[in-house]
């Protein structure tokens, strides 16, 4: 190497070619068999890891880890020991199906990581002590020479020696849909994964040319492998609500553990209740406090609103995620496709005599084209405006088609099919045009000519970037014909308009006979008129404009995360009313922060732009990291790690990799961030029913264990059996609960800030509520326990009765909580049809129980005489009353706190 050269521990793309081969020991002519074969065993396959997964029974008996599973477990043992097959049977009944509903919805992220190794090509061309020859690519080793042509998957990390107008498809790890121009020239500085033009990664695609490179990384250490190594290093996330549920059952399980060791020994030495009996009263209590169908209930409720998401548009993979989503206080997004279009559109024409607004979205060819002035343009032959419209239409490649769909679409590239829109909008009209010859686009002169004739005009017409045209012109086309270039004038208005984000494309032309013969790039030299530039854009999506301000106004905090440039990202940005439109940081700024720094610059920046996939990585660490739960969307392989560490991965249904969607959370099938602000709001309409459910389903299991407590510290016989119990909490608490997973949202939804993430689910007011309503429902059930012995009836005619008002209290108690704080009787009380349908499902089963034969044989139950039933919606109405008194006293004492804490 001579005495510039780059360093021996400097980036590939900083050596040349000659240089690389040389830090390699390779040759042009390739390394021989035995050179390849030792540097196999010395670098390995070119494979990723796989990782072993735990076996399907495993997976399955992990679901039993829960405390309140433990309860049942436990109970369910005892009742075996104690020869009550039946409450056996049914306790163990109840916790297999909850572990099933848990294995079901199980969806493994590894399945991310098995997509990743998919994504390997599985053979190469290379060069063997020079020949030829195709290889399974698992046996690449470093300083092999690769071969490639169009259509081929890169089989490995390659620095690129020779190029031939190469263009690679590198959207699955730099997110933007365009292809790359590659070359072999070593590239100095610093430089980003998207500007690396002469290197060529695993795993991406060549759309055109060809090329030969020598592989500087094979498996793990490839970029791809890079990728799956940060897949795998990402630990699973725990969402709020699942963590809040855990402690919740903790503090039930060790409670109750602590009940039943008391009142063993209480009822041991002070009423010598014999053991068989106290036990079966020990588990009655068990099985009365342990909310056993919540998980089942949670797990619905989920469901319900996973249906609801997809009818919308967001696909959820896995259930938590639609309660985290309420919980959600940043949203990371990508630009290209989810809050734009992905449809490069001319908003801008600059010409010598002004300059033109183009109306208009995406491909469809309607949009008013006007002058400052507010004038429509002048499409007389020759004047500067007919013969621009005439360059970019006729010198394009691309052409506008409509799909199946209707839809308006593209074929070719995107840059040219907007040119093809916008001169559709003009509506110029060509009666006679022959092609005659032409010079296709290459990135190695930027431009692309043709020779026409034109309603009998021969003349030659050249489109590319405004530097290079411009470099070819000596005159510019103004309203009288053609007069001198002003370099200033160019230069100021391609300035202001790339600033604001634009991509510029000029267009020039110049008269040329017909018979000139073969059209060469000699005969574009000083000769050409400049006619004009485009603007053009991917513009914001309209509908992801205001559902960012909705985001915003629900506390929602939106960045994008990009790997477009800064000053495209920048502009991008103000027109969606993210950030301040002056401010980005870059992906290089990024590589230069530690952990502690980037925390400040993650929560500070709104705008970051030429991100890699570490990057992505590490700011939705960073902002995870000062307490936010992070939502973040992607559509590229690069994308995934960020996916599967944030707690909502938002993959892109359309244009996403199945590696994306794999590793993510959600998954959008129309790619727009309009999706997600309607996901959020859905979300938290699924945590406010979860909520309800919960203050719903823990008092009537308090009432319960206080009937069975009071009994034994009474030393009486426990009011229900275990059976019964069970009856009650999954027959009917798990019926009415759906009732409640059908609530609509309650109004002012989005305009409330998301709760903190460690907020608890009951909160003290739910707590007190909790109590008073078990204390109720226990004090009422020991009062009609009283009353109906004082009268002499039978232990199975009390225990029917105590059944019937208990689950009575339940369904008035159900109407309760429709509205947590606020009267429940209202008009949207008629919309809810699943508070009527469970009413009524529930009426049949408390028929079934109380009238049927075997039922009665079953549970110990027995017939009801009509008034009973009376009795029993009596206390239950009263109850309703109560609830409704306490719930207007709390506002009442609320506001007037309010107020004086005001004053």
């Amino acid at each position: 190497m001579n005495q510039d050269s780059p360093p021996a521990t400097a980036p590939w793309y900083r050596f040349s070619p000659q240089e690389t081969l040389h830090q390699l020991q390779s040759r042009p002519d390739g390394l021989s068999p035995a050179e390849a074969a030792e540097r196999l065993v010395q670098h390995g396959a070119n494979s990723l890891p796989n990782k072993p997964r735990d076996p399907g029974w495993l997976r399955f008996a992990r679901q039993f880890n829960d405390m309140l599973i433990y309860v049942l477990l436990v109970a369910a043992v005892l009742t075996a020991l104690m020869g009550h097959w039946v409450d056996t049977l049914v306790i163990l009944g109840v916790t297999v199906v909850n572990a099933a509903i848990g294995f079901l919805q199980e969806n493994s992220a590894e399945k991310s990581l098995e997509r990743i190794r998919g994504m390997l090509s599985n053979h190469a061309m290379v060069s063997r002590a020079g020949e030829r020859c195709d290889i399974d690519a698992a046996t690449l080793v470093p300083g092999d020479i690769v071969h490639l042509k169009p259509g081929d998957k890169i089989p490995a990390d390659l620095r690129l020696l020779e190029v031939h107008d190469l263009k690679v498809e590198e959207a699955i790890l730099t997110g933007e849909s365009t292809v790359v121009d590659k070359r072999s020239a070593a590239l100095p500085g610093e430089a980003l994964i998207g500007d690396r033009l002469n290197l060529a990664y695993s795993g991406t695609t060549v759309s055109a040319g060809t090329a030969c490179g020598v592989v500087i990384a094979t498996g793990s250490a490839t970029e791809l492998g890079q990728i799956n190594r940060m897949m795998g290093e990402v630990d699973a996330i725990t969402t709020p609500l699942l963590r809040q549920i855990r402690q919740l059952g903790k503090v039930i399980f060790f409670l109750i553990l602590a009940m039943m060791a008391g009142l063993f020994v209480y009822a041991r030495l002070l009423h010598d209740i014999p053991l068989g009996e106290l036990l079966l009263s020990l588990i009655s209590l068990a099985v009365a406090s342990v909310p056993e169908g919540l998980p089942a209930i949670i797990s619905i409720i989920l469901s319900l609103g996973v249906q609801r998401m997809a009818r919308n548009h967001a696909i959820i993979r896995k259930l938590p995620t639609v309660e985290t989503l309420g919980a959600m206080t940043i949203v990371c997004s990508d630009k290209t496709g989810t809050l734009t279009m992905n449809e490069m559109t001319v908003k801008a024409v600059i010409l010598a005599d002004g300059q033109y607004a183009v109306g208009g979205e995406s491909y469809d060819p309607v949009g008013e084209i006007r002058a400052d002035d507010g004038s429509m343009p002048d499409l007389t032959p020759g004047t500067p405006f007919q013969r621009f419209i005439t360059a970019i239409h006729l010198c394009n490649d691309a052409r506008l088609a409509r799909g199946d769909d209707g839809r308006w679409c593209i074929v070719g590239a995107p840059t040219a099919g907007a040119l093809q829109v916008l001169a559709a909008k003009a509506g110029l009209q060509f009666d006679d045009v022959r092609q005659l010859d032409k010079i296709p686009f290459d990135s190695a002169y930027k431009y692309q000519a043709s020779h026409h004739m034109v309603d009998g005009e021969a003349m030659v017409l050249v489109t590319g970037a405004p530097d290079v045209i411009a470099a070819l012109c000596q005159t510019e086309q103004g309203a009288a014909g053609p007069q001198p270039y002003r370099l200033d004038y160019w230069d100021t208005q391609i300035t202001s308009h790339a600033e604001n984000g634009l991509r510029m494309l000029a267009a020039a032309y110049k008269p040329l006979p017909a018979d000139h013969g073969e059209l060469t790039h000699d005969d574009l030299k000083d000769e050409l008129v400049f006619l004009g530039v485009a603007g053009m854009m991917d513009p914001p999506r309209p509908e992801a404009i205001a559902a960012i301000r909705q985001c915003q106004a629900a506390g929602i905090r939106v960045k994008m995360i990009t790997g477009d440039h800064q000053g495209t990202a920048m502009a991008i940005g103000a027109m969606l009313g993210i950030g301040d439109g002056h401010t980005a940081v870059t992906g290089t700024q990024l590589q230069r922060l530690s952990d502690e720094e980037l925390v400040a610059v993650a929560r500070d920046c709104d705008i970051f732009a030429r991100t890699s996939p570490e990057h992505k990585l590490r700011l939705v660490r960073a902002l995870q990291a000062t307490g936010n739960v992070v939502g973040m969307t992607g559509d590229g392989v690069n994308d995934a790690p960020a996916l599967k560490q944030a707690d909502v991965g938002i993959a892109m249904g359309i244009k996403g990799t199945e590696v994306t969607k794999e590793a993510a959370d959600m998954v959008l099938t129309d790619d727009n961030f309009d999706t997600i602000a309607r996901a959020v709001q859905e979300g938290r309409r699924v945590y406010d029913n979860l909520k309800k459910t919960i203050l719903f389903i823990l008092p009537t299991n308090l009432g319960q264990g206080l009937l069975v407590l009071i009994a034994l510290l009474a030393g009486a016989t426990v009011p229900l059996t275990p059976l019964q119990i069970l009856w009650m909490n999954m027959a009917t608490s798990v019926t009415l609960s759906f009732g409640l997973a059908f609530e609509p949202a309650e109004p002012g939804l989005m305009q409330r800030q998301p709760r903190p993430a460690s907020a608890n689910i009951l909160g003290t007011y739910g707590i007190w509520r909790i109590a008073f309503v078990g204390l109720m429902l226990a004090a009422c059930g020991f009062v009609l326990e009283s009353q109906l012995l004082a009268r002499g009836h039978d232990s199975d005619f009390v225990r029917t009765m105590l059944l019937q008002t208990l689950v009575a209290g339940q369904w008035a108690y159900m109407f309760n909580c429709r509205l947590a704080e606020r009267f429940s009787l209202t008009r949207a009380i008629w919309r809810n049809k699943g508070l009527w349908l469970v009413s009524g499902i529930l009426l049949l089963l408390q028929l079934a129980i109380v009238y049927l034969p075997a039922m009665n044989e079953m549970f110990g139950t027995t017939p009801l005489p009509l008034t009973y039933w009376g009795i029993s919606l009596a206390i239950a109405a009263c109850l309703f009353v109560v609830v409704e008194l306490e719930k207007w006293l709390v506002r009442k004492w609320t506001a007037h706190a309010g107020c004086k804490g005001r004053k």
